[in-house]
């Protein structure tokens, strides 16, 4: 609703919700690979300045093995939706459109595809899956004043694992 009502007739009239959702993919792919490899100089034009400083400092206190969990293959996210989506104004008559999107992301999905064999509808539930089930939240922002050109922008990343937030 956000997207035909607001999105599309204030700001940006070609706006499609289900483009924007698969570009956001692409996105979460280029990000997380670059954060797993410590390429934070590949981040500069994707992401915020800021949230790369946190991004490098959150990152360089992972293990290795931690650090290779953060690469997400786009093929992999078996669900995306956003989750929350504002406009924001301020005093100088700047907009700004955030959109925040949530992945569940099941590791080794593409190749379960590729061979046929498909997960149960329950993989929550199933042990087998446990370590390979990872939630994704991305916060996209474009500046919308009128006579500036911009793009999306990154301004959070969060990867976490379900199974973890019930060990702790």
């Amino acid at each position: 609703m956000f997207s035909t009502f607001i999105i599309q007739p204030y700001f940006e009239q070609e706006f499609s919700l289900s483009e924007f959702i698969e570009a956001s993919k692409h996105a979460v792919q280029v990000v997380s690979e670059s954060l797993h490899n410590s390429d934070f100089k590949s981040l500069e034009g994707l992401v915020e300045k800021d949230a790369i400083s946190t991004l490098k400092t959150a990152v360089t206190q992972l293990s290795i093995s931690q650090r290779q969990l953060l690469s997400i293959d786009k093929e992999d996210i078996f669900y995306a939706f956003p989750y929350q989506a504002s406009v924001m104004f301020d005093d100088a008559d700047k907009r700004w459109v955030e959109i925040t999107m949530c992945y569940h992301v099941l590791r080794g999905l593409k190749h379960m595809k590729e061979s046929g064999d498909l997960p149960p509808v329950t993989l929550g539930g199933q042990p087998e899956f446990e370590d390979k089930i990872f939630i994704l939240n991305y916060r996209f922002i474009r500046e919308f004043t009128k006579g500036v050109e911009d793009t999306w922008w990154i301004n959070i990343v969060n990867h976490f694992q379900p199974q973890n937030l019930r060990r702790n």
